[in-house]
């Protein structure tokens, strides 16, 4: 399969989550429309303040009736243990084998300097609010210089947005995902 564009229809991938498996992506998004986040793993610092920015603000997607789904190169007992035994309002698709990642083509950085791109700045800015938030570095998993995605998919998983991130901080913010909607 190629990179997913405007109007292509996104894979009904059978997954596992941090608390559930043999999941469709159908199952999942539950006729709504629905935000992917493709990061890189739970023990990522920034990434792990992702899915806690996420789980903050969930309830903002929720009232305009959308999804949000959050993909990591994590195993569930990871993302359990990270999360000291809380849960998630919003599915976390644990696809150690990358078998999203590889066939949305979203590729790996070629490098750690390709990774951070020109986003140090804003790296060091939200490593900063990550720690103060209480986040450290976790158990490192899969491709470290993964590169990170985003797609906006309607109910029928036709896609309205896809974006693959250049660098790690090349993304869409969490205001920028309900300014979609």
């Amino acid at each position: 399969m190629a990179k997913l564009v405007k109007g292509d229809k996104f894979p009904n991938f059978t997954v596992n989550t941090a608390f559930e498996n043999g999941l469709t992506i159908e199952k999942i998004v539950d006729g709504k429309p629905t935000m992917f986040m493709v990061l890189r793993y739970i023990g990522c610092t920034v990434c792990r303040y992702d899915v806690h920015v996420l789980t903050e603000r969930y309830n903002e997607f929720a009232e305009k009736g959308v999804n949000v789904v959050v993909v990591m190169q994590s195993k569930p007992e990871t993302v359990q243990r990270d999360l000291a035994g809380g849960t998630l309002p919003f599915h976390l698709i644990c696809d150690e084998a990358q078998e999203i990642y590889k066939t949305l083509e979203i590729n790996a950085a070629k490098d750690m300097a390709e990774l951070l791109g020109d986003g140090m700045e804003k790296l060091q800015a939200k490593g900063a609010k990550a720690a103060a938030a209480g986040f450290v570095h976790g158990e490192y998993e899969g491709i470290e210089e993964q590169l990170p995605a985003f797609f906006y998919v309607d109910a029928d998983l036709t896609v309205k947005e896809a974006h693959y991130a250049k660098g790690i901080m090349d993304m869409p913010t969490v205001d920028d995902m309900l300014a979609k909607i």
